[in-house]
């Protein structure tokens, strides 16, 4: 089998020849670019084209795929990819290791989903990053205006149309005010860009929801209380094929929701949860089992049976709730079977 390895730059990237039976391999630079990498790939009549994840890795696999080329993606994050004790690192040793690592069948590989589904997911962040910003503007008129000595009703009533409305009367164009008065400049520009991203959010949700109408796996998703379209839909775009995953565990840790473990001799310790995979997914299912508490018995029973009356446990038992949310939607998605209510929670490892 012939090896193409890939370490790929922003402009340039160095090409890894590797024959799996010899070892010997020589590199090639190439501009990062379609055209040049199509080139080489037929070129060199590779079996099996490697990279490493990152921003390219989509149109590499499309292009691959169409030349019918089998391709392997790395995850860099993995242990079995960390550089230790070398004198030398450059990108001709990164792509010699891709290369190498493939042969042995070692390589820690990560899922490309289909491109309609990349794009799917990258309008879901790009929602999710509008929502930031959202935020951070509420949080920018809290500041002016507490500078002020002034101030706005707590939580979400501060922010409804009828409080900005309101606030119409304390802003002015920035270019008319007096300096003494510049804070009221600054209230009307962020007031403006509010109400801009507000729009902004309102028409990308609505191409979500239409996408959303005519998934079947987001509806069924749907089916379960105190789940909604923005929840149903990140759990479908970023698990794509629930087939894919053998045990809940491995659905856990693929969205960071399972504790780091720390085992040496007699010790065995937990801390927190690793943090890793989609965050995005990982904040909307916390946000929702919060919500679900109210909607949906099994979580209020999940949580309470975690929290065992200690206040101190409400984080680790939110957790809880949301992992095993996503492990049922994940069960819904393989089985292809509508929410059904769970029989009471009894005792065992949430």
């Amino acid at each position: 089998m012939k090896i193409l390895a890939l370490d790929m730059g922003r402009r340039k990237s160095v090409a890894c020849v590797y024959a799996e039976r010899t070892g010997e391999h020589t590199n090639r630079t190439i501009r990062t670019s379609p055209q040049e990498l199509h080139d080489l790939l037929v070129e060199h009549a590779a079996d099996r084209l490697v990279i490493e994840i990152g921003p390219a890795a989509g149109w590499v696999c499309d292009l691959a795929g169409s030349l019918d080329i089998e391709v392997e993606v790395a995850n860099t994050n993995h242990s079995a990819w960390r550089w230790k004790n070398t004198k030398r690192k450059t990108d001709k040793d990164d792509a010699l290791k891709l290369a190498q690592l493939s042969a042995m069948n070692q390589l820690p590989t990560v899922h490309v989903p289909a491109r309609s589904t990349r794009q799917w997911r990258a309008l879901i962040e790009y929602r999710q990053k509008l929502v930031q910003r959202q935020t951070a503007s509420k949080n920018q008129i809290r500041a002016i205006l507490e500078r002020e000595s002034m101030s706005l009703p707590t939580g979400t009533r501060g922010f409804t149309q009828k409080a900005l409305d309101a606030l119409d009367d304390e802003t002015e164009l920035l270019k008319q005010v007096e300096t003494n008065e510049l804070w009221r400049g600054m209230l009307h520009v962020e007031t403006t860009y509010l109400e801009h991203v507000r729009g902004l959010i309102k028409e990308v949700e609505r191409k979500l929801n239409a996408i959303a109408k005519q998934d079947e796996n987001v509806r069924r998703l749907q089916t379960i209380p105190g789940v909604g379209a923005r929840l149903s839909e990140a759990v479908v775009a970023v698990l794509d094929d629930a087939r894919r995953f053998k045990t809940a565990k491995q659905v856990g840790a693929y969205i960071g929701l399972v504790p780091k473990q720390y085992q040496s001799g007699q010790m065995n310790r937990h801390a927190r949860i690793t943090g890793t995979g989609n965050r995005t997914l990982r904040t909307l299912l916390v946000e929702v089992a919060w919500i679900g508490l109210r909607f949906n018995p099994w979580m209020r029973q999940v949580y309470e049976r975690v929290r065992a009356g200690s206040g101190a446990r409400k984080k680790v038992a939110i957790v809880a709730v949301a992992r095993r949310l996503l492990i049922r939607c994940w069960a819904m998605l393989r089985d292809q079977t509508a929410w059904r209510d769970p029989t009471p929670v009894g005792a065992g490892t949430p």
